[in-house]
């Protein structure tokens, strides 16, 4: 059967699109390395029709499939199991912008385009694409669009659920769904294209979709702020969105000791107010992308800027004077995890709490932790303008931070989760849930959520050959 199978993938994509042999670390291995399986194959199929006819082969075969994308993710949502069954269906060779409509703002493309590509594209014909993250230079709207994701201008445009309006997509019998409208209105019946988008390739296949494209801002500048708690940061974020309006594009909170971190891996990097005697405990990076012009974007910034600090809940900020300077500062943030990763290896929680809540789960969590685990160091910042924190967890200085990944992680997590839940927060905000927080799915989702969840399973997948363990535990 396997031999049989693997000769019909084979005549489907060509021989040299099913990998079989060799290094294939890239597909099985997970981005941060915490799973590594073993495929039966790497399929990697060049159109639509293409993937249906995998899909239809893998079915008739029994033979399940974990769909990828750039294999960016953070919760080991696209990495086969250790069985060598599965096949990895990788959707890389599908990256063709099929169309690009200007008057409609839309542009339709395929689930194999890198995203950095897609804001280029956007930006030639003098439009954005604003979805942006960390990975955007590897990662593929595709993988965006399965596990919704977030970044740094959701607080704007909202997550990748808001920017599209159509998808293409091979269901688990290997048919092919084509709702790539363009339309804003469509109220003819459910929301196909919502149920795909954040199911992370468990009910389907998106192979293409088309995304909403906007104006580019006439100026954009961004502001480094210091203040003197979570709270005054809120407030501040409050400010911004009363005085700032649809003109807030972006609202990051960093922590000192993450920023210190920086420093110290980093010492490249110009971190603005580093090193100053009684350093401020958090630190606020805003932008401001304004319609008009340079002159009226600085005049709302600054009046801004004056208010907080007269209000109190900003202590200082240096505004970005060019282009370069704002890269500077937003590549400092960016940063963080790097300079995590340099630290030693640790424990990362992507977690959403309304932004109101925010100050008290923080001194919550924070008093908590200490208090459980003596000594434990948290790297704390992330998106505060939609809520998202990555409340990441280091060991104490000195200690050996694999043993305490070995031994404190099921412990932490346990912590900071029902934390989460007590405040009526999410433990995944935009990473997904995958195969690595399965089980804290079953655990914090209300039965009758879980409940629906798997009768649409198996309503369109009752083989349960798409993506099995993701999500749903087996």
């Amino acid at each position: 059967m396997t031999t049989t199978l693997l000769d019909t993938l084979r005549q489907i994509v060509g021989a040299d699109h099913v990998l079989t042999e060799g290094d294939l670390t890239a597909y099985e291995q997970d981005w941060r390395k915490r799973a590594r399986g073993k495929a039966l194959a790497v399929v990697r199929p060049a159109s639509t029709p293409e993937v249906a006819a995998v899909v239809k082969a893998c079915a008739a075969a029994g033979c399940s499939i974990v769909p990828q994308g750039g294999n960016t993710g953070l919760s080991v949502g696209s990495t086969p199991d250790d069985s060598g069954t599965q096949v990895v269906l990788s959707l890389t060779r599908m990256n063709a912008v099929r169309a690009m409509d200007r008057d409609n703002l839309t542009m339709t493309v395929e689930a194999g385009c890198i995203l950095q590509s897609l804001q280029e594209t956007a930006n030639k014909e003098g439009l954005l694409f604003p979805l942006s993250l960390a990975a955007e230079g590897s990662c593929t709207i595709g993988g965006n669009l399965s596990t919704n994701a977030g970044g740094t201008q959701v607080v704007r445009y909202g997550n990748a659920r808001e920017l599209c309006l159509g998808l293409e997509v091979v269901t688990p019998q290997g048919e092919v769904w084509d709702g790539l409208s363009g339309l804003r209105k469509d109220n003819t019946g459910y929301d196909l294209r919502d149920l795909f988008i954040g199911s992370e390739g468990t009910l389907g296949i998106i192979t293409a979709a088309t995304m909403k494209l906007f104006p580019q801002p006439a100026a954009r500048l961004t502001a480094w702020a210091a203040v003197p708690s979570m709270a005054a940061a809120v407030r501040l974020l409050g400010l911004a969105h009363q005085h700032l309006g649809a003109g807030l594009t972006g609202f990051e909170v960093m922590g000192q000791f993450a920023l210190s971190l920086v420093t110290r891996h980093m010492p490249q990097l110009r971190v603005p107010f580093a090193g100053l005697k009684g350093a401020p405990p958090y630190y606020v990076l805003l932008e401001n992308s304004d319609s008009e012009s340079e002159q009226h974007a600085r005049e709302r910034f600054e009046a801004l800027l004056e208010l907080a600090f007269e209000d109190g809940c900003m202590l200082d900020a240096v505004v970005a004077e060019s282009l370069s300077q704002a890269q500077e500062l937003w590549h400092i943030r960016e940063s963080i995890p790097l300079a995590q990763a340099e630290e030693g290896l640790n424990i990362k929680h992507d977690i959403s709490i309304a932004a109101s809540r925010i100050p008290a789960f923080v001194e919550h969590a924070d008093a908590l932790l200490a208090r459980e685990i003596p000594g434990v160091r948290l790297v704390n910042f992330g998106h505060l303008g939609d809520g998202n924190l990555h409340y990441n967890v280091q060991a104490p200085e000195g200690g050996d931070a694999g043993e305490f990944l070995r031994t404190q992680e099921a412990r932490v997590n346990q912590l900071v989760y029902d934390a989460v839940a007590q405040f009526g927060g999410s433990f995944s905000a935009e990473h997904g849930v995958g195969q690595l927080k399965a089980d804290k799915l079953a655990q914090y989702k209300s039965p009758v959520a879980l409940s629906m969840m798997r009768a649409i399973k198996q309503a369109l997948d009752p083989q349960g050959l798409m993506n099995p363990g993701c999500v749903l535990q087996k």
